[in-house]
């Protein structure tokens, strides 16, 4: 364990953004698997609502260096192009 004072806000710091991360994760997890069930299922109008969901999402932890933002364009263009197929 850390002994001097700024070692120690630091580790609460990291402790912090490591719970606010974990969090943030599981729910990009979450939306991104609704857009893809909802590809699975043939259904273009579930997905594009689950798409602009999940397209706020990554955008916002892009931002917040969740996930690099490279990482979050990457994925919003894949579901994209997924949810363009369904619907043509």
């Amino acid at each position: 364990m850390a002994n001097h004072k700024s070692a120690l806000k630091r580790h609460r710091q990291s402790l912090k953004r490591n719970l606010r991360n974990r969090v943030a994760k599981t729910r990009i997890k979450n939306t991104v698997k609704a857009v893809r069930e909802a590809i699975e299922a043939g259904d273009a109008t579930k997905a594009q609502e689950a798409l602009k969901t999940a397209t706020s999402m990554l955008d916002k932890a892009g931002r917040k260096n969740v996930i690099h933002a490279r990482n979050a364009a990457r994925r919003i263009a894949r579901l994209q192009v997924a949810v363009n197929k369904i619907g043509a």
